[in-house]
């Protein structure tokens, strides 16, 4: 589709009828040579009509092309339009998306970590910057029309909020909202109208362009996956509920033959030269060659990207992944097989909801591919086996009494055939409202022009709530206001001001203060407290940066668990009772640097700038630990067994990368802080460089288009020798890490690291000498590390720090540069551990 002629296309009259902007779309559309659905018809009849849409259809039924038809629209009106989606991900595809349709020009995108081109015509954001927009300005915000996807997320616990509040305080706007599992929306019809003064219609067709037929199975999962490969069912996606499970699937799949040769040397050919460089992706190479594909949220971004580039060619005959398939992954399937309907939701383990049901089955079907969709459901297993048990024994009436069933696990929440039929029959459950009162909202609400006590008002007693929660929000809202009041931070104005404010604020907001990372300004406060000329001042600064970013749970569970692990063994080695270690245990916490520093300066911090209180500070060390510990990226995952995480460390490494590199001022950086953060960013490039390529490349969206037409499965870095700055720490850590495990005498992996070097001779050789080897800042300062830069190998000398600062052993080593950018980090060979 040559979509970028659509902004060609724009009718040239502002003032175009209805049925000009109609015809004009369509033309276009029938250009490529596509035909509307009715749905699809009838969605854009009302949208140019100036009517607001609830658009309600299957999954694959082109719900995207009605939302370009409502920019179209609005464009042609010279009107502003929003569009929102759930992640910053689908954010960001949708803006280069509608940068090919519209030109970049006209495009713009805010996602809280990117702005760029701000005042376009057509903004893409996510829901909470266009929930912060609407209450700053409300019905004076330059917004004349919403078109929010995945809809069914105003019923998110957490962020539900943001997708209500623009239809509150947006009444001037045309809305478009979309998605495949609505269910009863008359009360988003009847508000909406209420609201906005125009007609809503609500466009719901339960008609898929690829119809679904659902079966369920009492054979092993083996045997009914084998069954569907043989009937051209393929490709399979199997839905499990944790990302270890589905991973564990395919391993043991690995038995089933997949592919022919043919196939199969189809795959390597489509893998060409791509970089496994982790261990679960060496893992991962050898499950896709045998035709087998993971797909989950804990994956590198090159992992996913690969596995649905295999899946798009058709050369994956199954994919085991989690239920996290839908919003922004483009895997197509012809058939959903279900493990399980019942799932532990992080509280209790619960049978699956209508709307979680048929969001995971609405993605079998390819349109374009395939005529019919298949939906599968397997039966417990220990209904299975005592099925199949049973039917050995056949109708003996004595053996059937005398045999034992099987019984499900401890906890299990069950299901069955019956199970399944009820969820294909459900319509979604009615979206819940999850409104909420924070110090954001009053404070933007008292700060925009006119009457903020009635806005305010407004806003608390004419939402989706019922009437038990509007009583508590008020109450939450009064007591919010009174902190601001005597903090100093609101004054009661005598008399309303030229702009009709009855109340102000005292002090001034920064520039778009809700729409950015919340403490970035506490951050840059917390900055000041530090100690330019002290050794650890570059990594206290990543401290305070780190101690901003949302916690990456699944990475401090980790180091929790390392934590109290080592701690329960020195307990023991010291000979410590059981009661008194479990009491102790209880303290023991993941590594949190400047904590004292860090929540005392927040709440002196918050007293005068109240909209962090709706934020709290998390002191943390991910960064900062794996510089410590002198740790490649693949080595700081096996440490802490987060294999089946990769994708989630890698992208807080990047956030934190971002966040350092946009949030301290140029005057505070010292060398020492600017070769960290070379380091962070040089690290993150060569492990997987799509998330600063993306990040980068919004600096340019036309040279990034015009990259997208050639891309290829995996982003290739730039050599790791290309930054020298970069290069020469990860040659530093490198060095350093064979420093610290000679320290810990931890043989082993030394002689895995360098196995030239005898270890154990040159280590008694050293303590026969010295007491210890430090590993303080002067042990891994630059002072102890000599680099001599040939152009194909350097030559390093570590200095060993002894107490005596005798100085007086050295580890040599070479680095071979064109290996290390063929590796992608520094190849190191250790040639001696010697006494000078």
């Amino acid at each position: 589709m040559e979509s970028v002629s659509l902004i060609d296309r724009l009718p040239e009259d502002i003032d175009a009828d209805p049925d000009t902007i109609y015809d004009a779309f369509v033309g276009w559309h029938t250009e490529q040579g596509l035909t509307l659905y009715p749905h699809q018809e009838e969605a854009l009849i009302e949208i140019v009509s100036g009517n607001n849409v609830i658009l309600s259809t299957p999954t694959g039924s082109g719900k995207s092309l009605v939302a370009a038809g409502a920019h179209f629209t609005a464009l042609t009106r010279d009107q502003r339009t929003f569009y929102t989606a759930p992640i910053k991900a689908l954010v960001s595809e949708k803006f280069f998306d509608l940068c090919a349709q519209f030109g970049t020009e006209n495009v713009g995108m805010m996602t809280g970590d990117a702005s760029v081109n701000p005042g376009a015509p057509l903004i893409c954001c996510t829901a909470e910057i266009l929930a912060n927009v609407a209450l700053r300005d409300g019905a004076q915000a330059d917004i004349s029309q919403v078109v929010m996807d995945e809809f069914h997320f105003y019923a998110d616990p957490d962020r539900g909020w943001a997708w209500q509040v623009p239809l509150l305080e947006l009444p001037q706007a045309q809305f478009l909202l979309m998605s495949a599992t609505l269910g009863d929306v008359t009360r988003f019809e009847q508000d909406l109208t209420r609201r906005t003064g125009r007609p809503t219609t609500v466009v719901k067709s339960a008609e898929r362009p690829v119809p679904l037929v659902y079966s369920y199975r009492t054979t092993p999962l083996h045997e009914t996956l084998e069954e569907l490969l043989s009937t051209g069912q393929a490709p399979v996606y199997i839905v499990h509920f944790t990302q270890a499970s589905a991973m564990e699937r395919a391993q043991a799949l690995m038995s089933v033959n997949m592919c022919t040769k043919a196939e199969k040397a189809a795959i390597a050919e489509v893998i060409g030269d791509f970089r496994f460089t982790t261990r679960f992706g060496r893992a991962l190479s050898r499950l896709v060659r045998h035709g087998i594909g993971v797909h989950h949220a804990g994956m590198l971004p090159k992992y996913r990207r690969l596995v649905e580039r295999l899946a798009q060619a058709g050369l994956l005959k199954v994919i085991c992944g989690t239920d996290t398939l839908g919003v922004g992954v483009n895997v197509p399937i012809r058939t959903v097989l279900f493990t399980a309907l019942s799932k532990f939701d992080g509280t209790k383990v619960r049978r699956l909801r209508a709307r979680e049901f048929h969001q995971i089955a609405g993605r079998a079907g390819r349109a374009g591919f395939d005529t019919i969709g298949y939906v599968v459901c397997q039966a417990p297993e220990h209904v299975i086996e005592n099925e199949r048990a049973l039917a050995k024994i056949g109708n003996d009436p004595k053996r059937r009494r005398g045999y034992a069933r099987k019984k499900p696990p401890e906890g299990f929440v069950g299901w069955s055939q019956e199970t399944f039929e009820k969820l294909q029959a459900a319509e979604p459950e009615p979206l819940t409202s999850r409104f909420k009162v924070t110090n954001a909202m009053l404070l933007a609400v008292i700060n925009r022009p006119g009457d903020c006590f009635a806005a305010m008002k407004r806003l608390l007693t004419d939402n989706h709530e019922d009437r038990k929660w509007q009583r508590r929000h008020i109450s939450q809202a009064i007591a919010i206001y009174r902190s601001l009041l005597a903090g100093g931070v609101v004054e009661v104005l005598p008399e309303p001001d030229e702009q009709g404010r009855r109340a102000r604020l005292t002090i001034d907001l920064q520039e778009d203060f809700a729409l950015n990372q919340a403490l970035s300004t506490f951050a840059l406060a917390a900055f000041e407290l530090l100690d330019r000329e002290s050794p650890t001042y570059a990594l206290d600064m990543v401290s305070i940066v780190e101690s901003i970013l949302d916690d990456p749970r699944q990475i401090l569970s980790a180091q929790l668990k390392k934590a109290r692990a080592e701690a329960i063994a020195q307990m023991k080695a010291d000979g410590i009772e059981y009661e008194e270690r479990m009491e102790r245990l209880a303290e023991v916490m993941y590594p949190m640097p400047l904590a004292d520093l860090l929540l005392g300066a927040y709440e002196t911090y918050r007293r005068g700038h109240p909209w962090v209180g709706d934020h709290t500070v998390s002191p943390k060390s991910i960064v900062r630990d794996m510089y410590e510990r002198a740790m490649t990226f693949t080595e700081y995952i096996q440490f802490y067994e987060l294999s089946r995480s990769e994708g989630t460390v890698l992208r807080y490494l990047a956030d934190a990368y971002r966040t350092l590199s946009r949030t301290i001022p140029e005057h505070l950086k010292t060398d020492d802080l600017i070769d960290l953060i070379e380091w962070l960013g040089e690290l993150v490039r060569q492990v997987d460089s799509s998330l600063l390529d993306e990040w980068e490349a919004l600096a340019d969206p036309d040279a990034a288009l015009a990259a997208k037409e050639d891309e290829e499965i995996e982003h290739k870095p730039r050599p790791v020798t290309g930054n020298p700055r970069a290069f020469r720490v990860l040659v530093r850590n490198a060095m350093f890490r064979l420093v610290e495990l000679a320290a810990d005498e931890r043989e082993e992996e030394l002689a895995e690291l360098a196995p030239d070097v005898d270890w154990g001779a040159a280590l008694d050789a050293y303590f026969e000498e010295h007491d210890e080897i430090l590993t303080d800042a002067d042990a891994r300062g630059p002072a102890l590390l000599r680099i001599e830069e040939g152009e194909q190998i350097w030559h390093v000398r570590q200095t060993v720090h002894d107490p005596a600062e005798h100085h007086d052993w050295v580890i040599d080593a070479e680095v071979d540069l064109p290996a290390s950018d063929e590796e992608g980090r520094a190849v190191i060979r250790v040639t001696a551990f010697h006494r000078l």
